[in-house]
């Protein structure tokens, strides 16, 4: 990959589409993650407004200590980076009290973590809009396109994706040639939603080297059938076909029911 070309090729897409659109910059919510930290620097090198957005829900201090060391660096080399803090872990107390429970318990911590990305893609909005600003979506392709992991209207409701066509492992290049603080290139990619030390791995079941190579697999077109494969490498294609085929709802536009003509008349 010519990852510098890719740098400004996003850069200026980015920038492109604002101005087109009339906004005035971006507004992206950091967590402390590789991807985060890799949206917000591009949204950054376009000399727009860029307002990052640390959005804590009952968060592991070591996310908080990496989302804002990002962000202070970030600052050091853009003057157009300003930070915001929403907390919102008393907002999230309110609304799961008011919530029912479930007696399915795995169901009922999925939802949780689901409504926790969903209060922060509110909150990013109501900030995008009293600033005339784009949501930046921090997405990568295995993510967006390949597994499906991210929560509809969460993390998935944006209005631009700018890495969304890089896999986790491009990401790390581009954030490599960017200058990411190290604390955030060292750590393990986790969504955060759980309140707990569970990785993307530990949920997904595979590692993302290992989803892109049953990306690049299946988008292929090969018979799997008839191929030389180890008990692994069928086991993570396994895992890959059946989250996409389980996500395939949020990759998807949304299903309008059209009325028959004649139903009409």
């Amino acid at each position: 990959m010519k990852t510098e070309h890719v740098i400004d090729h996003i850069s200026q897409w980015l920038k492109e589409y604002c101005e087109r659109n009339k906004q005035q910059g971006f507004v992206v919510g950091v967590s402390g993650g590789i991807d985060s930290a890799v949206t917000s620097a591009l949204c950054a090198r376009t000399g727009l407004p860029t307002l990052c957005v640390e959005m804590p829900i009952h968060q592991a201090p070591s996310h908080v200590t990496r989302a804002l060391e990002h962000v202070a660096d970030l600052q050091t080399r853009h003057p157009n980076v300003s930070l915001a803090r929403v907390d919102l872990t008393p907002t999230f107390d309110t609304m799961e009290r008011a919530l029912p429970d479930s007696a399915d318990d795995a169901a009922h911590q999925l939802a949780l973590a689901n409504t926790r990305a969903r209060l922060r893609m509110t909150t990013l909005y109501y900030l995008a809009g009293i600033h005339r600003s784009l949501v930046a979506g921090t997405g990568n392709k295995v993510e967006d396109f390949g597994v499906g992991f991210f929560t509809k209207y969460g993390d998935g409701g944006v209005d631009l994706s700018p890495i969304a066509d890089l896999k986790k492992t491009e990401v790390y290049a581009v954030a490599k040639a960017l200058g990411i603080v190290q604390s955030i290139m060292q750590a393990a990619p986790t969504d955060g939603l759980f309140g707990d030390s569970r990785t993307d791995e530990d949920q997904i079941g595979a590692s993302y080297p290992e989803l892109e190579w049953a990306m690049d697999l299946r988008n292929s077109g090969q018979d799997t059938e008839h191929l030389e494969l180890s008990d692994r490498q069928r086991h993570v294609l396994s895992i890959y076909d059946r989250r996409h085929a389980a996500n395939r709802h949020k990759m998807d536009p949304i299903p309008v029911c059209i009325i028959p003509a004649e139903l009409k008349a």
